[in-house]
């Protein structure tokens, strides 16, 4: 039998369960067993969804009640020492102290993860750190999930990926000297998983797609080496199998130098770099497993599972059981349930086209299906797939000609400015009349209780449009007035009307569509609702000029114009994957292209 399984579940919950339980517990509206238990509860609807699929595991891991590279650090007991908290003991109210910062210290620094819009917790490692373990809730939720029912798969950050992604505030530390001891602390943590009865251990290790520097690569089979290469001993296992998990790109490392990692198979994501298969095709150890990761996990669209399958047969014909099928990489990047977006804002055309989380549990569930026991068994699915795949080639509205004409057109000089920068500079002294060094700040004011409130009943239809209106010029002019109150030399209208600095912009271009509840998470509570990209971008009238025009009719200085740019447009947002993605960018920069020329 082919196994399925996912390298991570989305941790919000449907309805963003996990953000309301934290921020009421943070808020002190509720008790540490309520934030628990919603956890809990998370949990129990994620294993269960993952078993209704037909997953061969239950992963485990995954989920993070602020961040997994936190998790990860609080397990190896690696906390930042400036918080003076004992590992071993670590409380929740002294993890979130962690992640948001407390009276004494400020939060531990936060960045993207990879090229994700997801943000993890940067550990902070120096010469005083030690590896000698910490909190036991991995092993705790190992324990939870088999009394459940299920098998499950722990998922722990590889020591590669977690040594690479730290940092030192020591002058002249090098993290590679914690190699041995970081080894180490990963072999003590496989034996006491052995010990629960583990069976696979999944080592999620995405730095081996970078173009690490030679010391940081000589460092992997180091890192590695306190593992026991032999499974088992007559006492028992001395570690789980390892599945060594890689994904956003193609694997940097030769695949005979992972070949030769005491570990038992491995990851490829095979939807951003499906070329690397080629080169493992011929040289897998005969002992390993090939998890294919085919389902796109960064994206929102249905799969084309007849062309999956077209990959999948000749590997299924000469690995058998040591094929597993799996997304590209978590799904923690995705929705969670498409079940959701009933009667909501979701285009209703695009929707058929759509698989989020749990659509895509149930593309896995088809493809096992049809390698083990035929196509004809699932034939229906297939042919649904097939159907909506067909909808989305030919609806007439995807594809814009006065969008393509344009792009076609297209030369370069049209990416070449008019004028020299000596010439614009002069013009705009002579216009302007800045001082040498102009005062001014990057755009947006907060976004207060009462323009929150009336934004919302706007959308309801209890405040009407001219209203609404009204009241985002009053917050207009009382930005402008604060400005002017202090000095500024450049002011901006403070974006009181925009819900989303890409939301805003995509609800007024053609080729968006937005969803309703199509959550994922940013990081700990926050969590974004990336419109979706669907067809040909195109501004059919101005976005900003009527604004811009009222907030500079109050001052007689110069107000700036705020756009979102077309990279930022396409980086937050799920984007078509039947077009390249470079195409997307132009059409969303010919986009902004043109209201710059209005607002001039």
């Amino acid at each position: 039998m082919t196994t399925t399984h996912v390298l991570g579940y989305p941790r919000i919950g449907a309805q963003r369960e996990l953000k309301f339980a934290l921020e009421s517990y943070w808020q002190g509206r509720s008790d540490v067993a309520t934030l628990q238990s919603t956890a809990a509860h998370l949990r129990t609807i994620h294993w269960e969804a993952q078993r209704e699929a037909g997953l061969g595991f239950a992963t485990v891991g995954d989920f993070a009640l602020y961040d997994h590279m936190l998790d990860t650090a609080a397990l190896l007991g690696a906390l930042p020492e400036r918080f003076g908290f004992g590992p071993k003991a670590l409380d929740l109210a002294q993890y979130f102290a962690l992640a948001r910062g407390n009276a004494a210290q400020p939060a531990m620094e936060m960045t993207k993860w990879f090229d994700t819009n997801y943000h993890y917790l940067v550990p902070e490692l120096d010469a005083r750190t030690r590896f000698d373990g910490g909190v036991d809730w991995l092993f705790d939720s190992v324990r939870e999930a088999r009394e459940a029912g299920h098998t499950p798969k722990p998922v722990l950050v590889g020591p590669l990926t977690f040594l690479w992604l730290s940092k030192s505030h020591q002058p002249d530390f090098d993290r590679l000297s914690l190699v041995p001891a970081l080894s180490k602390a990963y072999a003590r943590i496989l034996a006491r998983l052995a010990d629960l009865g583990v069976e696979w251990v999944q080592l999620d290790e995405p730095a081996l797609t970078l173009d690490l520097d030679t010391p940081w690569r000589d460092a992997l089979p180091a890192l590695y080496a306190a593992l026991p290469a032999v499974r088992s001993t007559p006492a028992g296992a001395l570690r789980p199998k390892l599945l060594l998990a890689t994904y956003f790109e193609s694997i940097s490392f030769a695949p005979a130098t992972l070949a030769s990692l005491p570990v038992d198979g491995v990851h490829l994501d095979l939807v951003r770099a499906p070329q690397q298969l080629a080169s493992w095709r011929d040289v897998l150890p005969p002992h390993w497993v090939l998890s294919a990761g085919v389902i796109d996990g960064r994206n929102v669209w249905r799969s084309d599972l007849a062309a999956v399958l077209t990959t999948l047969r000749p590997l299924h014909a000469v690995l058998g059981e040591r094929l597993w099928i799996a997304p590209s990489c978590s799904l923690l990047h995705v929705p969670v349930s498409l079940r959701g977006e009933d009667g909501g804002r979701l285009n209703p055309e695009v929707r058929p086209w759509l698989a989020y989380a749990r659509e895509k549990l149930d593309e896995l569930r088809v493809l096992s299906t049809a390698l083990d026991r035929g196509e004809d068994t699932v034939r229906e699915a297939l042919q649904a797939n097939a159907d909506a795949l067909q909808s989305r080639r030919t609806c007439p509205r995807i594809t814009l000609p006065q969008v393509r004409r344009r792009t076609a057109a297209l030369t370069d000089a049209d990416a070449r400015r008019a004028a020299p920068y000596s010439v614009r500079i002069a013009a705009q002294h002579a216009r302007l009349h800045l001082p040498a060094m102009p005062t001014t700040t990057i755009g947006s004011f907060p976004q207060t209780g009462e323009i929150r409130a009336a934004r919302a009943a706007w959308r309801r239809g209890e405040l009407r449009p001219t209203d609404y209106l009204q009241q985002m010029r009053a917050e207009i002019a009382a930005v402008i007035r604060k400005q002017e109150d202090i000095g500024l030399d450049v002011l901006v209208h403070g974006e009181a009307e925009r819900n989303d600095m890409v939301e805003f912009f995509g609800e007024q271009l053609w080729g968006y569509t937005f969803s309703s509840n199509g959550w994922v998470q940013s990081y700990g509570s926050r969590c974004v609702k990336p419109p979706i990209l669907w067809g040909d971008v195109w501004r059919p009238e101005p976005m900003t000029v009527d604004t811009a025009r009222y907030a500079q009719s109050l001052t007689a200085k110069p107000v700036k114009g705020m756009l979102t740019g077309p990279i930022t447009l396409l980086q937050w947002s799920f984007v078509r994957d039947d077009l390249p993605r470079s195409e997307v960018a132009l059409q969303l920069a010919l986009a902004v292209r043109d209201e710059v020329d209005d607002l001039q």
